[in-house]
């Protein structure tokens, strides 16, 4: 086994001393050296007796199964992740700062592409990053639940490599040198848990690294942490029977969203600074937004999928897509132009055969024309609530300063209409799959896990040809939204095609900032998108003052669901959540959503 090739192996690794070096505080850990062959080997064999043992098990035993190896995970990270208070405030963003190092700190609240410098260049070493970001991400696990696993051993054995290797070539070993990086669970390991929220599948184990796991590796990362997501994966919060919910570290009595929740409430509090997570209705933007992040959800096929698990996973009617979450802008530039630079559609034929383009956005503005931004401050079936229409004013007046920016209201073209039709698509086979895997264990269902499957009046099993009308719907609408996008051009090309038309959307992700627990149940604003396969970026704007936004007395709700979110909205119970909005381009214009 190479040294710069970690054993992936399972996280139920219960090894003997012989085999392991000791801290001075007596903590059981690997030595910086790559895991033996013989150490994966004794893995596998107890891996094997776990699987007997779950056969015989309540979900309960199960969950304390899965709880106690994650707790294992912090528990071998030296020096040990400090306790935090028993009596904690809402806001617990603050509590890293009280009890990391001042280096540890400084390292943690760096944004990725400076931490790719410092370490390129020798400032710093791949080692001391990696330690720091493993006790900040235990410290966070502490404080919001989002941790499944933490992977001290292999991430220092890498980090060690990586630090012999810049010691010995006196460069780095590709563009993501000594980065750490944190994973959504489902997004595989070789021999590690793939669970995907569901207990009955605790003990699937990866059977590879999922291919834009590879790519990050090839570039230098160091994976260290992987992260809670909800049963199905359907929710736009985090919460599953094998560890529990996921909050908020802004306001602990609201999500930190879902299903990418787990990452969401890890960078939040910087215990991670670049992380991975996945979206098909919203579940790397709900986070993004509830932790005041930056998020990116890119068209389907430009980052690879293969080696990701979840159910109905070869559905091509609504397609999920992989994509970063990120403490800056930077850092989500930085993971697309990674993974697009790799060419992942030599090795994965799905994924479209489109470099990274640099965009000369400032040479059209040199040459006279105006970037055009539209504002969709509704989408008439659910208002967002103040904070929200705040941070859009708060944006377009700044945006209407600009000389070079012209800024134009957005009229939606029947959002309703498309959730109809994202949500027929979404369980093709009337949610079997979900409703087995669920069932299979005997653990309960979760109140969203209710709400999009058994409460969702779109949930049927679509024969082959309700599901060829279903498509021919989707496509219907997409042509009918790309006509309400060129009608916003201002002149018409040598070919007679739409020109000038508007560069991006400006919109709000959610129709509110992050929700109490249970209550995620408009995914308009973001599935919306997803129906439409546009990519979109999701940035941190303000902070819920309550003292600022006022309930709007005296509105009249147009439907149900928009009574159901206004009465949500209790000023107080938002306090300090963080107001984010989402940048919204055509399809494949990727790069410009993202600039």
């Amino acid at each position: 086994m190479s040294l710069h090739k970690p054993c992936l192996g399972p996280s139920i690794w219960y090894f003997p001393s012989s085999y392991l070096g000791h801290s001075a505080a007596g903590q059981t850990k690997l030595r910086y050296g790559a895991p033996t062959a013989l150490a994966c080997d004794i893995g596998a064999q107890i891996l094997g007796l776990h699987k007997i043992e779950m056969a015989k098990s309540s979900w309960q035993d199960v969950a304390a199964t899965a709880q106690e190896l994650r707790d294992t995970s912090i528990s071998r990270i030296y020096p040990p992740v400090p306790d935090v208070p028993q009596d904690l405030a809402k806001n617990v963003t603050g509590i890293p700062k009280q009890l990391l190092t001042t280096d540890e700190v400084l390292i943690t609240e760096t944004g990725p592409d400076e931490l790719i410098s410092a370490l390129a260049s020798g400032k710093t070493s791949s080692a001391v990053v990696v330690s720091a970001f493993l006790r900040r991400a235990g410290l966070a696990q502490k404080l919001t639940n989002c941790i499944t696993e933490l992977l001290p051993e292999e991430a220092l054995s890498r980090a060690k490599f990586l630090d012999d290797y810049y010691h010995e070539h006196r460069s780095p070993i590709g563009p993501l040198h000594g980065l750490p990086i944190s994973v959504k669970e489902h997004i595989g390991m070789k021999g590690k848990g793939l669970n995907a929220g569901f207990v009955s599948w605790w003990d699937h184990k990866g059977e590879e690294d999922a291919y834009v796991l590879r790519i990050l590796w090839r570039a230098g990362c160091v994976f260290y942490a992987r992260t809670t997501q909800p049963q199905t994966l359907m929710h736009l919060e985090t919460s599953n029977n094998l560890y529990g919910v996921t909050v908020n570290p802004f306001n602990r009595d609201l999500t930190s969203g879902g299903s990418s929740g787990g990452e969401g409430a890890l960078v939040g509090l910087r215990g991670s600074c670049l992380g991975i997570g996945s979206d098909i209705g919203g579940s790397i933007r709900s986070p993004a937004a509830n932790c005041g992040l930056y998020g990116f959800r890119p068209t389907s096929y430009r980052v690879p999928l293969k080696g990701w698990t979840a159910t109905m996973l070869s559905a091509e009617q609504i397609v999920g897509v992989i994509g970063p979450l990120s403490t800056s802008l930077e850092g989500i530039k930085l993971f697309m132009k990674t993974i697009v630079s790799a060419k992942p559609w030599l090795v994965e034929p799905s994924c479209l055969p489109l470099p990274w383009k640099n965009l000369e956005l400032e040479h059209s503005i040199r040459q006279g024309k105006k970037l055009r931004v539209g504002v969709l401050w509704s989408d008439d079936v659910v208002k967002p609530h103040p904070p929200i229409t705040r941070a859009l004013k708060k944006v377009v007046d700044k945006l209407e300063d600009v000389n070079a920016l012209e800024v134009i209201n957005w009229k939606p073209y029947k959002h309703d209409e498309a959730w109809e039709i994202i949500a027929s698509l979404y369980f093709a086979d009337g949610a079997k799959e979900e409703t087995d895997a669920i069932n299979a264990s005997g653990e309960p269902w979760r109140p969203l896990s209710k709400f999009i499957i058994q409460e969702n009046p779109y949930v049927k099993h679509l024969s082959v040809e309700e599901m060829w009308q279903w498509t021919g719907r989707r496509e219907e609408y997409r042509c009918k939204y790309a006509e309400v996008w060129n009608q916003t051009a201002t002149r018409t090309g040598p070919n007679g095609e739409p020109a000038d038309m508007v560069d991006v959307i400006l919109a709000p992700v959610g129709p509110g900032a992050a929700p109490p627990l249970d209550s995620a149940k408009y995914w308009g604003y973001t599935s919306q998108w997803n129906l439409l396969d546009y990519p979109a970026l999701v940035f941190p704007v303000s902070r819920v003052d309550p003292d600022v936004d006022k309930v709007e007395e005296g509105y009249e709700p147009m439907n149900e669901k928009d009574a159901f979110n206004y009465r949500l909205y209790e000023p107080e119970k938002y306090r300090e959540a963080p107001v984010s909005l989402q940048l919204i381009g055509r399809r494949y214009e990727d790069e410009k959503a993202s600039r």
